[in-house]
């Protein structure tokens, strides 16, 4: 049934700050959650998790009423948030057994979480020695230990080098086939890479709320690639059905494409021949950008 808001309104004071929320999320499905600095996404996240209890309107997950019964569906809530608050001083499988006692979960559980995150060889690691990609995988391991279904990610790419981007966005996406999960982000591409879904909030309310797909939809296709090494824009123009190609930064393109048909292929292919690597491969969403800029000016 996944989760339900109806009329959901919040204020600090006199400040309202959300106002009259009304969202519906689905069973195994990846939304992106945009919107600027105060628009209240934090406020919603942090009532979706039950950190704050007092706001008017009503939440259900999967039917349960969340002021009625709020211990048993945040035991089927994991949340990571911005900061990923760690343990330093413990090791990987010292700090998952901490938290899995803390969830009241079955340390059977620790095996199937620790590969579906990668940890299997690094939990003998003291977290403080661990990359900030590694690290963010330790705060994925443990907020799903409990078997979540509904997965909350704050930022979760933040600070993350190329390599480390693809690997936690991998792992996003293998969660997001069994999981609803709640993604919030300033990253336009963030959620163009992972999501099924986009809400932007603004002021307090939803200014959109709209599939991926239809966004994408009747507009030219537009490939965002990264490589390794330099490559001069006329030898990507020279790919079938490219029409033309920017060098956005350093070794980064846009490819700008005559056809509906999925082009990262040929992009692969190029990048074959070429003995060159792809740091990062995407479709750009252009409509996104644009409904984002027009819907958050004031």
């Amino acid at each position: 049934m996944g989760l339900e808001i109806q009329n959901l309104t919040k204020s600090y004071g006199a400040t309202p700050v959300l106002k009259g929320i009304n969202l519906s999320l689905n069973a195994g499905e990846i939304v992106g959650f945009l919107g600027l600095n105060g628009a209240g996404k934090t406020t919603l996240m942090k009532i979706l998790t039950g950190a704050l209890t007092q706001w008017e309107g009503e939440i259900k997950f999967n039917g349960k009423n969340l002021k009625e019964h709020p211990t048993s569906i945040q035991q089927n809530i994991g949340y990571l948030p911005e900061n990923n608050p760690l343990y330093g001083e413990m090791y990987v499988l010292e700090y998952l057994r901490f938290t899995a006692q803390i969830y009241g979960a079955p340390q059977s559980n620790l095996k199937e979480v620790l590969q579906k995150t990668g940890l299997e060889l690094h939990t003998t690691k003291q977290i403080k020695t661990l990359s900030k990609g590694y690290k963010q995988r330790v705060g994925m391991a443990a907020a799903l230990l409990h078997h979540p279904e509904f997965l909350i990610l704050d930022e979760p790419t933040t600070g993350l080098d190329p390599q480390q981007l693809v690997e936690i966005r991998k792992l996003i996406k293998t969660i997001g086939k069994t999981t609803t999960v709640f993604l919030s982000t300033h990253i336009m591409q963030e959620v163009e890479a992972l999501c099924d879904r986009v809400l932007i909030l603004h002021h307090g309310k939803i200014v959109l709320d709209s599939p991926l797909t239809a966004l994408a939809a009747n507009q030219q296709q537009v490939i965002k690639v990264s490589f390794n090494y330099r490559v001069e824009t006329e030898a990507l123009a020279l790919i079938p059905r490219v029409e033309r190609v920017v060098n956005t930064f350093d070794f980064d393109y846009e490819i700008y494409c005559s056809t509906d048909a999925d082009m990262r292929p040929a992009i692969f292919d190029f990048a074959h021949d070429n003995d060159l690597k792809i740091r990062n491969l995407q479709h750009k969403i252009e409509d996104l950008e644009k409904k984002f800029r027009a819907l958050t000016q004031d």
